[in-house]
């Protein structure tokens, strides 16, 4: 018989916090669950610690695979492999919160068969020591249900941001495989890319608001070390190269909202014009290693990126044709770079400063 839950964990060198991530699972009074665990070679004692665990219970299933650098083979491979009707993604340095997977599933049962079930999250902060305000992306009155697009245009008005993070919510697995989702390879933002396909590709969203995962702020992890502005990138190009494509095909399917594409327009555009366009990346990053990572997103044509920019308003519609004269023409970059020093960028400050003030 499957499992109610599977969950998700992908480890690297996660050694000082992994006995706590497992623990959490052990102590639940809930057991119908299977924990299916990645483990990418790691400098530490990760994997000594998982086959301790899996020694002494079955429920714990192993897997191993190269670093990475990311937790999106793990997360991928842990899918496939599972067999539990709902999967919760759960990171190797985070926690559960005692009796919530009971919660969880009663709460479930009540409404069952929805494609994601949105939570809410505990943040610990492990420098301060105290915890921060919990995260919901919906307002905690409300308890009814959405589609995916409902629940994309809800989300965006109260968080101004259409990409929940992915360890918020429990999806069902038959949700996850029909519509192939998986994490793009590599990335270290994979919330990003599949948080925005995951939403809007749902056909049942109920929100339960259950404080469930505990979410761990450390010194020493990928986000807390990514200080530069050209960290992500790579990363952010290889997420923008997918969501442009995904917002082309679902913008033309019967029933669409266009209302979608000028959010996701203001949101997307805005990546590309910060990380690569503001005053302090066209300063500090050098302007080759600029074209070389914005063009990734570029490799396959301009039409995605015409496509969705056409949902925006014309400020940013004439900033577009900046962000291509960028790419096609290296010789004439400093152009664009002009453009977004002097121009793009302080009108943004201004009417930013007036929305504040």
């Amino acid at each position: 018989m499957k499992p109610f839950f599977s969950i998700i964990v992908p480890c690297c060198d996660v050694e000082p916090y992994l006995r706590e991530c497992l623990d959490s699972l052990l102590s639940q009074q809930f057991t119908d669950w299977e924990c299916i665990i990645g483990i990418e070679t790691s400098k530490d004692k990760t994997e000594e610690i998982v086959r301790e665990y899996a020694r002494n219970d079955s429920r714990f299933k192993v897997f191993t695979g190269p670093r990475s650098g990311s937790c999106s083979a793990s997360r991928n491979t842990g899918t496939d492999m599972s067999t539990g009707e709902y999967v919760i993604f759960l990171d190797g340095d985070d926690t559960i919160e005692a009796g919530s997977l009971q919660r969880l599933h009663d709460k479930i049962a009540e409404r069952p068969g929805a494609d994601i079930y949105p939570c809410a999250m505990i943040v610990r902060n492990e420098t301060t020591g105290k915890d921060e305000p919990t995260r919901d992306n919906y307002a905690a009155d409300f308890h009814g249900e959405l589609t995916g697009p409902e629940a994309t245009i809800m989300i965006y008005e109260r968080q101004r941001a259409p990409c929940p993070m992915l360890q918020l919510s429990v999806f069902r697995r038959e949700h996850l495989v029909t519509h192939d989702l998986k994490c793009l390879y590599g990335l270290k933002r994979q919330d990003s890319e599949f948080a925005p396909r995951a939403l809007y590709l749902a056909k049942r969203v109920i929100p339960i608001h259950e404080p469930f995962y505990i979410y761990r702020i450390r010194t020493n992890s990928v986000s807390t070390l990514a200080k530069k502005t050209d960290y992500f990138l790579k990363d952010y190009a290889g997420i923008l190269k997918s969501l442009l494509a995904f917002h082309s095909k679902v913008s033309h399917e019967d029933g669409f909202n266009h209302k979608i594409s000028s959010m996701w327009a203001k949101h997307w555009l805005m990546w590309i014009y910060y990380y690569w366009f503001s005053s302090r990346a066209i300063r500090n990053t050098p302007r080759k290693y600029r074209i070389e990572t914005l063009s990734t997103i570029f490799t396959n044509g301009f039409s995605d990126f015409d496509e969705l920019t056409k949902a925006s308003t014309k400020f940013r519609i004439i900033a577009g044709y900046f962000v291509k004269l960028f790419v096609r023409h290296s010789s004439l970059a400093w152009l664009s770079d002009a453009f977004f020093l002097f121009a793009y960028n302080p009108i943004v400050n201004l009417r930013d400063w007036f929305k504040k003030n």
